[in-house]
């Protein structure tokens, strides 16, 4: 009896074990809403707007409602279907915390090999505002403004 409870109670603890070391090694907040932020410029530099949508939220309000999320996505749709090139070259990115939320700030630098987004090309300072849907990190709220 003894040795089928010892048996028993090993591979529990083996998996009370495995299961804490899993919590430990989740990605932290901070971290995921950089990588958030970095699949936002892949997706730019792609010209995805699929995967650009993975990121934003349904309600996402570009620069105090100038950019609706359909109209950020458009835009992307319409790069690729016209066969631009966009580059974006992301700056320091600073993550804070905000209650439940996190802001972040960064420079990007776009360029475009085409015409399509001519005078969106320069230096920005944006910053982000981002919360947990459905266990994900999703932009909610961005603004940017050009830098001389």
């Amino acid at each position: 009896m003894f040795l089928t409870r010892k048996r028993l109670v090993n591979p529990m603890l083996w998996l009370l074990l495995a299961t804490s070391l899993t919590a430990c090694h989740r990605t932290p907040d901070e971290s995921r809403v950089r990588q958030g932020i970095e699949k936002a410029e892949q997706a730019a530099e792609h010209a995805n707007a699929s995967a650009l949508d993975d990121v934003l939220s349904d309600d996402f309000n570009g620069n105090n409602g100038e950019m609706e999320r359909r109209q950020l996505l458009g835009l992307l749709r319409a790069a690729a279907f016209r066969g631009e090139t966009i580059h974006a070259l992301t700056g320091p990115i600073e993550v804070e915390p905000h209650g439940d939320r996190y802001v972040a700030r960064f420079t990007v630098t776009l360029t475009s090999g085409g015409k399509l987004l001519p005078a969106q090309i320069g230096v920005y300072r944006v910053e982000t505002a981002w919360r947990k849907e459905g266990g994900e990190w999703r932009c909610y709220s961005a603004t940017w403004t050009g830098q001389a």
